[in-house]
């Protein structure tokens, strides 16, 4: 087994490799709608595979081969938080207790995903998380069912967001604005107060002064003139966005821009609404 050297190491190795419910990973190369059902089923054959082999199967989990895909893989801890088997990074934390690692609040996430009876057959949970390739915390989602003392594993990475989030989210800062604007442009422009959310964020623009007050990614972008920006490729945004809202309340637009997630360009598609003076903007990136 390779040897991590050292309290920090082993540190580095867990946050960088593991969730936060101690429980395998993979990065999201395609839309959820493939995601999801390729790492359900590679539970379900590494299910079946344990149920016929027992602890014989741990060594085929940790090994390039038919219990890796992609980036999807099989991880294995036991209820004591040993881990066991992982055919990604983590397998350098085979035979350690990651739960150690945790802080107090991910431990009792932990202690109860490694509680769920085995009755309850293939569970998943959802949860925020660092990834260690670029640094960012993004949402992951991970399928995991307990076989007697051990808990079996596959997630992925949720970079983009739903529409409908771009949506709920849009609802929320407009709500803030109108009880309180100027809290709501402060929570905005500091990143607190929940409006930014993955690749999800809110930017406010004084429709009077037509430049932004508030960014929740760019802090560089307040004050300066919306109706002059444009998109990488030069095509307006902010004009035709400012020309929208002059007739009508809300409305959607789409054009192409970074998401701060994947720092790749991408098609976005804002949802825009007036708010008093203000126009708020959330949109969601579908690649």
């Amino acid at each position: 087994m390779p040897v991590v050297s050292g309290c920090g190491a082993l540190k580095r190795h867990f946050f960088g490799l593991l969730a936060c419910l101690c429980i395998g990973q993979a990065w999201a190369t395609g839309d959820e709608a493939q995601e999801a059902p390729a790492a359900r089923a590679l539970l379900e054959k590494a299910v079946a595979r344990y149920q016929q082999q027992g602890d014989k199967a741990l060594a085929q989990f940790s090994r390039q081969g038919e219990f890796v895909d992609g980036e999807r893989y099989v991880f294995v801890t036991d209820t004591n938080g040993v881990m066991l088997a992982s055919g990604g990074p983590s397998v350098v934390l085979i035979g350690r207790d990651v739960s150690s690692v945790l802080d107090p609040d991910l431990q009792k996430a932990f202690k109860k995903v490694l509680q769920t009876p085995e009755s309850a057959g293939i569970q998943q949970a959802e949860y925020r998380w660092q990834n260690w390739r670029d640094g960012k915390v993004e949402r992951k989602r991970v399928y995991f069912q307990r076989i007697g003392d051990r808990v079996l594993a596959v997630g992925y990475y949720l970079p983009r967001a739903s529409p409908e989030q771009a949506r709920a989210l849009l609802d929320k800062a407009s709500r803030a604005l109108e009880q309180d604007a100027e809290n709501t442009v402060q929570a905005i422009n500091s990143l607190k107060g929940g409006f930014l959310q993955d690749d999800l964020y809110v930017f406010v623009v004084d429709v009077d002064t037509k430049r932004y007050v508030a960014h929740g990614t760019s802090l560089r972008l307040v004050n300066t003139d919306f109706s002059k920006v444009k998109d990488p490729e030069g095509k307006p945004v902010g004009a035709p966005i400012l020309e929208m809202i002059k007739k009508q309340a809300e409305g959607e637009y789409e054009y192409r821009w970074r998401n701060p997630v994947t720092s790749k360009i991408e098609r976005k598609h804002a949802y825009v609404r007036k708010v008093g003076h203000f126009l708020v903007a959330v949109g969601y990136y579908n690649g």
